[in-house]
Formats: C-alpha cells, structure tokens, sequence
C-alpha cells in the first residue's frame, strides 16, 4: 500500500518523520510530493496512491481521476472545505479530517488578539 502526502506548503520535518515512521511500521510505502507548483505533478504523484494525506490542498474530481488506487483521503485540518466530497463518494472513497489538530494555535491566537485589544492595540501611552 501506497500512501503520499501533497502538500504545496509541507509539513513540519518532525511531523513527516512522525507520519513515515507509523507508515513503514505498519509496512506500508510513504511518498511525498511536496511544494509542487503544477498540478500535473499531483496527478502524476497520486496515480498509484491507496492513502492520500493532504493539508489545505484541493481534491478535485480531477485529482481523484487520476487516482486509480484511491481508497482513502485525510485532511490535516477541520473541515472538508478542500475535498470534492460527491467524488469520493461516487469512487466510495472515504474521506476523512482531523478536527481539533489546530486548537492550541486558535486559543493562543484569541489569547494573544485579547491582549493585542486589552493594551490598546500597542499604540503608545498608557495601557491597562
């Protein structure tokens, strides 16, 4: 079984050596196709593919047209706004995400914009 992550912006060094190593523990081959700047090459990577990890990139018909092997689709993130749902249906592949993965950096974010109003938005003079 293949799986291959594509990723236009790839993921973090520690978090490929992760995915790759519950991959090949479980026998399974890892590709990357990462930073591609056609989607030619996409289609080229995900032609033998069983498994397909994917960030914000867009699943298309297109792209699952050319997956021959395509049993399953993961999202890295909330949401199945990226993935042609009605195409993986069609092909009864499944398609799933990760909902909650970027909790941590929303709270820090909402933590840090309050703070960023509470002292005034930085400008200078008194803050709170």
């Amino acid at each position: 079984m293949k799986v291959l992550v594509a990723t236009e912006k790839p993921f973090a060094k520690a978090a490929v050596d992760g995915i790759r190593k519950i991959v090949e523990d479980a026998g399974f081959e890892l590709a990357l196709c990462e930073k591609y700047t056609d989607v030619q090459q996409f289609y080229d990577a995900v032609a033998d593919a069983d498994a397909l990890i994917v960030r914000s990139d867009k699943v298309t018909k297109e792209v699952i047209d050319h997956a021959k092997n395509l049993k399953i689709v993961v999202r890295a993130g909330a949401g199945y706004d990226n993935l042609d749902l009605a195409a993986c249906t069609e092909r009864g592949i499944v398609a799933m995400n990760t909902p909650g993965q970027n909790s941590n950096a929303v709270a820090e974010l909402a933590i840090g914009m309050a703070i960023y109003m509470y002292r005034n938005k930085f400008t200078p003079g008194t803050g709170h």
